[in-house]
């Protein structure tokens, strides 16, 4: 698959950094799925990762490993992750492109499979 499933912005890298380095256990980095959630359907899921699983998805960007969940792949393709902080809130912001619609709160979102280009096959 060219290119990766998802990149970072220098804040969400450097607090994936500060997350690792805080961590009670060694970890490998984080791992990102997703999950049945809220009114829209889908939230995003961060956990600790302290080692690969067999099908991981590895992404390495701005120094920060994050294995992505295979079942979440054709629908994080192309997906941005951020970090904000504000007076009221701070978190990891997704910018997903195969996103079609989020719920009011913010919770969840509704995403679809990312479109894969088709190739021609050359004629025979």
């Amino acid at each position: 698959m060219p290119g990766n499933v998802i990149t970072l912005t220098d804040k969400a890298a450097d607090r994936i950094k500060a997350i690792i380095a805080n961590s009670d256990n060694p970890i490998l980095g984080v791992r990102l799925g997703l999950e049945n959630a809220g009114c829209a359907g889908m939230a995003y899921k961060l956990d600790y990762a302290e080692e690969k699983a067999p099908l991981d998805e590895v992404v390495t960007d701005k120094g920060v490993t994050i294995l992505v969940d295979p079942k979440a792949i054709l629908f994080l393709l192309g997906t941005e992750m951020d970090y904000e902080e504000t007076k009221l809130r701070s978190g990891f912001v997704f910018n997903n492109p195969n996103e079609t619609d989020a719920c009011g709160c913010g919770e969840s979102v509704t995403l679809k499979a990312a479109e894969m280009p088709v190739t021609e096959q050359p004629p025979r």
